[in-house]
């Protein structure tokens, strides 16, 4: 399970860090002001954003 510092980590980092959202690999784009929640998209094509509950989050 990620927490908020984690996700800030992963945000400011350079590296390639593969992040999991309900078994599919996403990318954090930005920690949302509420501290819960993190707006992400899935990789590959397709651009479609969602927030999601940080505490959903997993790092492989």
């Amino acid at each position: 399970m990620m927490d908020v510092n984690r996700v800030k980590q992963i945000l400011s980092s350079s590296a390639d860090i593969d992040v999991k959202y309900n078994g599919t690999s996403v990318w954090i784009d930005a920690l949302n002001e509420d501290g819960r929640t993190a707006t992400v998209h899935l990789r590959g094509p397709l651009e479609e954003r969602s927030t999601v509950e940080i505490s959903e989050l997993e790092e492989v």
